[in-house]
């Protein structure tokens, strides 16, 4: 077929997004999200429910406390109740405590009753208060409180709520009821000074219905929210590629590995891969303005946040198409990358460095703005990849940039013999090499052309592999940095727009394909 058959125009202008379509990706990436959180919160609580069908509670780690007086107490929390009820239903939430004297042949006391009447048994008696209990390592504090007299045995007092004497493992339970109550561990005879294990133990009957409803719920909006934003990624898409559009043979097919440049011009796929990043250092940079980026672009990443939930259900959708037709949906496949050249002008911006020009808020090409991105629309993907190529076959590639852009910076060391543990965080290369191009442009004005192409290296990596996960081609990344504002072309040229387009001939059913 001969050239004369296609017919291909330069892109127009940069038109603005409908708000219909938008609004609509925005409400059901809206709607995923809280699903999202609703899903997880359902599965925990479920799974908590399914934990203590054979009556078992849901129990802390056994501790050791030690005190020197004749009692240990703890105050739990005021528990308030609707006006007139005096307790929940039995059963729906129901605290459990066991104690365990040290050694198990010691006789112990536990119980729970009203804070009132806990302070007139132990008034003028020396007791213990447990005030602070910590976690990883464990750690317990105290707080003494005076007394002369020593207190009457325990068991014989009849204002406990519920209590267990002996010696082995004392354990109570105690429905939840309003009011303030503590807790009080002593030696079962009342003497003083002991040392006990603890566990406490919770349960109630409203993990299964709680669950359920969130599940259900979370469902709901799921099903609400999917197709609000498939529609609307899908009439986006299909508005964001005048230049697929506008380069078509005569039965709609589009060229094979074709695309352009932001100028309009033809560029032929002979660059190491096909997703194109480019970004082109602005040559006068405020020395302050990368101070407050981080601020200017709040209102881009609240959108973007949405975007991406959006991008991923739609990847999803499209892998599903991929895998029974071996093509990418148009319009979704539109969509991905314009959320990928959003992200991509907001990341050069506040992240890279590379502009004081405040990104525009859209999917859409921006001729005029120095970074760009660009996929060419595949003529076909293999369906069996989908299956492995996002996760698989790109480990290798998401664990090299996991080091460069910082997933791996949280480290944890244990202190010998102080048993504490100390977090530290250390920035990623990434966010190094912005801090040191920001150091200097605070400094000098001048941003450092070689630190610039590393950053950009970096950058141009981690999107070519961004494109290979969410399954917009099947070329394997490669493993280099090409740094610099523009790809190594590796004998790739760019097509003037007055020279005569030598186009990829095609099938007579409308495939493309290089001789």
């Amino acid at each position: 077929m001969s050239s004369s058959s296609l017919t291909t125009t330069p892109p127009p202008a940069r038109t603005p997004m409908r708000a219909g379509p938008l609004v609509m990706v925005l409400l059901g990436a809206l709607l995923v999200s809280i699903a999202g959180g609703l899903a997880f919160g359902g599965a925990v609580i479920s799974a908590l429910a399914a934990f203590q069908r054979e009556g078992q509670f849901l129990s802390t780690s056994t501790e050791r406390f030690e005190y020197d007086s004749y009692a240990l107490t703890t105050q739990l929390e005021d528990i308030h109740l609707d006006a007139g009820a005096s307790e929940v239903p039995a059963g729906i939430a129901t605290v459990q405590l066991s104690a365990t004297g040290v050694p198990s042949t010691e006789a112990v006391f536990v119980g729970v009753a009203r804070q009132a009447d806990v302070d007139a048994y132990l008034s003028s008696v020396q007791h213990t208060e447990l005030i602070d209990v910590r976690t990883d390592p464990f750690r317990a504090g105290y707080r003494d409180i005076p007394g002369s007299s020593a207190p009457a045995p325990p068991t014989e007092q009849t204002f406990w709520t519920a209590s267990a004497s002996g010696t082995g493992t004392q354990v109570i339970s105690v429905d939840v009821r309003s009011g303030s109550w503590a807790v009080v561990v002593m030696n079962a005879d009342g003497s003083q000074a002991g040392v006990v294990n603890l566990q406490a133990g919770f349960r109630s009957s409203l993990f299964a219905p709680v669950g359920l409803t969130l599940l259900l719920v979370a469902g709901l909006l799921v099903l609400v929210g999917v197709p609000l934003m498939l529609l609307g990624a899908n009439a986006l898409g299909k508005g964001l590629e005048p230049s697929l559009a506008a380069t078509r043979n005569r039965q709609g097919t589009l060229p094979t590995d074709f695309h352009r440049t932001a100028s309009g011009d033809p560029v032929r796929d002979f660059l190491p891969h096909p997703a194109r990043l480019t970004g082109y250092l602005q040559p006068r940079l405020s020395r302050w303005l990368w101070l407050v980026k981080w601020f200017l672009v709040i209102p881009h990443l609240l959108v973007l946040g949405l975007l991406w939930v959006a991008c991923l259900v739609n990847t999803v959708a499209a892998g599903l198409v991929i895998l029974f037709t071996g093509r990418y949906p148009a319009g979704l496949f539109a969509f991905s990358v314009g959320v990928f050249r959003w992200t991509w002008r907001v990341q050069f911006y506040a992240a890279a460095l590379g502009t004081d020009l405040y990104p525009p808020f859209t999917l859409a090409r921006v001729p005029d703005y120095p970074a760009h991105f660009e996929v060419p629309y595949p003529s076909g993907l293999h369906r069996g990849l989908v299956l492995v190529k996002w996760w698989l076959l790109a480990l290798p590639h998401l664990l090299v940039i996991a080091a460069l852009t910082g997933a791996w910076s949280t480290t944890v060391v244990v202190v010998p013999g102080a048993g504490d543990v100390i977090r530290t965080s250390a920035p990623s290369l990434l966010s190094l090499l912005a801090l040191i191009a920001g150091i200097t442009l605070l400094f000098t004005a001048r941003y450092p052309a070689p630190l610039f192409g590393l950053v950009m290296g970096i950058h141009r990596w981690t999107y070519r592999v961004a494109a290979y996960v969410f399954l917009l081609r099947d070329e394997y990344p490669p493993f280099r940095l090409d740094q610099g504002p523009e790809e190594a072309e590796a004998g790739a040229r760019t097509m003037r727009s007055d020279e005569p387009r030598d186009l990829p001939p095609i099938d007579h059913d409308g495939k493309a394909h290089r001789p």
